[in-house]
């Protein structure tokens, strides 16, 4: 069996993760051509592409791998991607769905991120973010993110993704990956706006608010496959976010 440092040093060679990357992309083209998948709610991207206006796109880091076929508009779509490996693996993967990149997180690289977060959505393009990337806590929303939006004020728009068979992962984010066969369900949900001009408790109350609309995506999402909830991780009180 492979170890953690073996698999990193063939993540080293440019070749090995062109190569897994396409694999991955091969795989979840065939995850969604060979099953039925329900579109929930999505009037409202819809709209929001009609008037031309765009969104920051939040989604769980566990619920990343069917993400490129949630989005069916012609407005661009760039995703936020951490500066780790696994960012830069993501990044390579989502290129062949046509997606570009932001380098940089809520935590890391925030400054430069922020400003080409703030050109990507004023030229009208959408962004996509996990709120728990790049390394959690699971399901747990970051201030960061909710600081971005009211910087740049672009509304959040929560989205997430269930499949009727699939394995979860034992990692961090209990990343779910979704068999061929099976099909599953993409529920989107409800615009949250952040005012610009919100205090320290504002922010606080939003970033509650988007974790909470997340969950709920999530647990429905789940819900229609017949699937067990994944549980948020345990934050300790007081464990700043």
């Amino acid at each position: 069996m492979a170890t953690p440092k073996t698999v990193k040093n063939i993540l080293r060679s440019a070749a090995m993760r062109n190569v897994l990357c396409w694999a991955v992309a091969t795989y979840i083209r065939l995850v969604w051509k060979t099953g039925h998948w329900a579109v929930i709610n999505d009037a409202v991207p819809e709209q929001l592409n009609r008037d031309g206006r765009s969104a920051i796109i939040c989604f769980w880091h566990g619920r990343l791998l069917m993400m490129p076929f949630a989005w069916r508009w012609r407005q661009a779509f760039f995703m936020l991607i951490s500066q780790h490996a696994d960012g830069r693996m993501i990044s390579q993967t989502v290129g062949h769905f046509g997606f570009q990149t932001i380098a940089g997180s809520t935590s890391r690289g925030g400054a430069n991120a922020l400003r080409e977060m703030v050109r990507t959505l004023n030229r009208g393009d959408f962004v996509g973010v996990t709120p728990d990337g790049p390394r959690g806590p699971r399901m747990r929303a970051s201030r960061g993110l909710i600081n971005m939006a009211r910087l740049t004020g672009a509304p959040l728009l929560p989205i997430a993704y269930s499949s009727r068979r699939g394995k979860r992962l034992k990692s961090w984010d209990r990343f779910l990956i979704a068999h061929p066969f099976s099909g599953g369900a993409i529920v989107w949900g409800e615009l949250l706006k952040v005012p610009k001009d919100l205090d320290e408790a504002g922010v606080e109350a939003a970033r509650v608010e988007l974790e909470n609309r997340l969950n709920a995506v999530t647990a429905e999402a789940d819900k229609l496959c017949g699937q067990p909830p994944t549980e948020p991780a345990a934050v300790a009180e007081g464990t700043p976010l």
